[in-house]
Parts: structure tokens; sequence; C-alpha cells
């Protein structure tokens, strides 16, 4: 568990971890807390056993535990730098480092290890999430920024169909400007051009003009943050 794992599939990462845990059991030898059976579907694990075995056969907790949070930061790290609107598996982490850090007793170590494990378990499938929208990974990042919890499904499409428009237009638009973020005329020839593209796209009357603008100016800031973080996904 002390190796460092370079890796983007926490699924891979979680069966490393089951498979250490079962391993760890072997080596103790039968008894009476000796688990049969430890080797499960990862779609269906039992969170709450996980954190048994971590707590009753693991030796090195703390090392496991720090593995398990390198992780998470890593995966975290590359999500947020991908899609901002992900920033409340951000906030769900600190609040797990933080109740780790008022007392960090062997009840508390278990403890963060578990949820740690579901954390990285739930960032794996809002990786997934994507996929399961029809859309890439660009585009379900303009479409979180654009949605709106009170949509009718048909809306819902709509916002689907307007992000991949969105994603579509700006290659166009972005790929023959270079530096385009160091010209104030090219700045507000982007920020024109979302704002456009986003009153002809988006769902009315359920987006007022206010909303739309606000809207703009996130994607934009979004566009702006990609390319001057040295991403060339959105622009050339």
């Amino acid at each position: 568990m002390e190796e460092k794992r370079d890796t983007t599939d926490v699924t891979e990462v979680l069966k490393a971890l089951h498979k250490i845990i079962n391993e760890a059991i072997r080596a103790q030898g039968p008894g009476e807390d000796h688990a049969k059976g430890l080797t499960m579907d990862l779609s269906q694990i039992d969170f709450a056993r996980l954190r048994d075995e971590f707590a009753h056969k693991v030796q090195c907790k703390h090392a496991a535990l720090q593995d398990i949070r390198d992780i998470v930061e890593k995966k975290l790290q590359q999500m947020l730098a991908h899609n901002p609107m992900q920033m409340n598996y951000y906030k769900k982490y600190q609040e797990i480092i933080a109740d780790y850090n008022r007392e960090k007793d062997r009840v508390t170590v278990e403890e963060t290890f578990g949820r740690l494990v579901e954390l990285a378990h739930s960032l794996d499938a809002e990786q997934r999430r994507a996929a399961e929208e029809g859309l890439s990974d660009d585009e379900y990042a303009l479409f979180q920024m654009l949605f709106n919890d009170n949509i009718s499904q048909a809306d819902r499409d709509k916002l689907k169909q307007a992000s991949k428009s969105l994603l579509a237009s700006l290659h166009e638009l972005l790929t023959p400007m270079y530096d385009w973020t160091k010209n104030t005329s090219t700045q507000a020839e982007v920020k024109v051009f979302i704002l456009d593209n986003l009153w002809q796209s988006l769902p009315r009357p359920r987006f007022t003009d206010q909303e739309t603008e606000v809207l703009a100016s996130r994607v934009y800031d979004y566009v702006w943050q990609r390319r001057t973080s040295g991403d060339a996904v959105l622009a050339a």
C-alpha cells in the first residue's frame, strides 16, 4: 500500500485495495474472524464490509489511508481542471479530512478510509456520466454549467444539444486564433460569440435574458481558464 499509484482509473485502484485486504486476511491464516469469499463484483461492493475488513485485517492503516488520499486528491485535481462544476466533490473531500484531522485515533482512521473509498468510487462513477448522457467530457462540462434542476425533460435535451453546438462552434472559432487571451479585441469577440450562441440555443422562455448573460460569462471564464492553463482542447 505504500507504493504510490499513478492511475486515472479509480475502479482499478479499488480492485487493488480489495486484493491487498484479501491478501492480508490470508496471511493471518484461518481463525474465528476469517472471512470467506471476499472477492466481489466491484459494482456491488458492500462498503460497510470493506470498512470492516480494513479495520480488522489491515496492519498499516495510516499507509493505506495516505494511499487512498493521494488517489482521491489526484482524481479531484484532474476533474476540477476539466470541469469546475464538480467542486462539490472537493468540498466533500475537505469535510472528510477536516473530520479526520480533529481526532486521529484508530476509529477515525478506519472511518476515514471507508469514506474516502466511497468517495473515490463516486468520482469514478461521475466520470462515466458523460458517456451515459451521450456527451463527450467537454460537452458534459458545458452541459453542467447550463443545467438547471427545475427544467423539463424536453428542455434538458435542448441543453444537451446546446452544449454540443457550443463546443463545436468554439472549436471552429478558436482554432485559428493565436493567443486570443492576450488581445482585448479577440477576448471581446469570444465573449460576444458565446453570448450570441446561447441566445440562440437556450430554451425560451425558460431561460431569462439575465440568466443567459450570467451563463455566458460562466462559460467564457471556463474557456479562458482552460486556455490559460495550457489546455488546448477548447482552443488552439
